[in-house]
């Protein structure tokens, strides 16, 4: 790797993964541009007597990097399976991390209590390994509606064996309950008070804790869920079952107000159909999204499908055309007024 070190920035080179075969995208693309970088715990709690014996916990671990004439707006990059999806393309192409760095917007992936980096909890923990769970990811990240049958045009190199491997590596532990949502939205609301105002990109699980998050916090300025499994909704408005691991979660309607104040965007791939679990959570965004606007909110729901986008999985941010996905996300943060420039950089030209 090669660093070109200069007063206000790093402009550093993509380096591929040397593994034989696989894809070493961007030999020719400009280089990132990184004003400043780093990580930082949030949150938490400590246990026991610190000046004798204690143990700190629950915290939550977030990564950042700042561009040098950044947007006014942070994204904060929030998983339900592991930070390696936002990260890198399937095939081991540029992920939304450097995508979005290099459209000027400050970014920041999360890990919260529990999971990742941030896996010392104030509570015990079990783990046991389960073979059959990359079989089970191939169904439910919709590369196929029965492992190994892929779905034709799926946005996944197929023949790649490489990338199925990278792709069953990029998970751990995510301890669904609505227990564990709650924990993690008690400390990103830490977070996004810390860093400003902030939009969540979520996936799956993740969408349920930035809506939970946003009750806790004003510095959530919007949400992007992709393919979410959890929502919360106003008592009196939601029917069905409540003690699922994914909620919903039915709070008091002036706390619901609070998600009506932001712009709210659910997002959904292809192929939907063949999975009854994920049409059934399809059924309840919407559901979320007519509450939403009933009570004067701003929630969209966008099939990548009705835009001309095919073949998209689970995991659409880390799909062969996630440029494409992308584009959609600036969008939508353009006609909400979410990708302004901070005000030192304001009056300077954009490309």
């Amino acid at each position: 790797m090669q660093f070109n070190v200069s007063r206000f920035a790093i402009a550093a080179a993509f380096v591929a993964l040397p593994a034989a075969g696989w894809a070493q995208p961007a030999a020719d693309r400009d280089v990132l541009l990184i004003e400043r970088q780093g990580a930082f715990a949030v949150g938490g709690t400590i246990l026991g007597n610190p000046d004798e014996s204690s143990l700190h916990c629950d915290h939550g671990v977030v990564e950042f990097q700042i561009p040098p004439t950044p947007r006014a707006v942070n994204l904060l990059m929030w998983h339900s399976a592991s930070a390696l999806a936002w990260q890198q393309r399937w095939d081991g192409g540029e992920g939304f991390q450097s995508i979005f760095l290099r459209r000027d917007y400050p970014v920041y992936l999360w890990d919260g209590p529990r999971v990742g980096r941030a896996d010392w909890g104030c509570a015990e923990s079990t783990y046991s390994p389960e073979t059959g769970r990359d079989q089970g990811n191939f169904t439910a990240w919709r590369f196929g509606a029965e492992y190994p049958q892929w779905f034709e045009g799926v946005q996944f190199p197929t023949e790649d064996a490489e990338a199925w491997n990278q792709a069953m590596r990029a998970r751990y532990q995510e301890y669904d309950s609505v227990e564990n949502a709650e924990l993690q939205a008690d400390a990103a609301a830490r977070l996004v008070d810390r860093i400003g105002p902030t939009v969540a990109l979520t996936n799956s699980a993740g969408g349920l804790r930035a809506l939970l998050t946003a009750l806790k916090s004003d510095n959530m300025a919007g949400i992007v869920m992709y393919e979410n499994v959890g929502f919360v909704f106003p008592e009196g408005e939601w029917s069905g079952r409540t003690n699922g691991p994914f909620g919903p979660v039915v709070v008091p309607q002036d706390e619901f107000m609070r998600l009506t104040r932001i712009p709210l965007q659910v997002v959904w791939g292809d192929n939907v159909d063949q999975s009854p679990i994920q049409m059934a959570a399809l059924e309840q965004s919407k559901r979320f999204i007519e509450v939403v606007n009933e009570h004067g909110g701003n929630a969209e729901l966008l099939m990548l499908r009705d835009a001309g986008l095919v073949g998209n999985t689970h995991i659409p941010f880390a799909d062969m055309n996630n440029v494409e996905v992308a584009d959609l996300l600036s969008k939508f943060l353009s006609e909400h007024g979410l990708d302004r420039y901070a005000e030192e950089h304001q009056a300077a030209e954009r490309p």
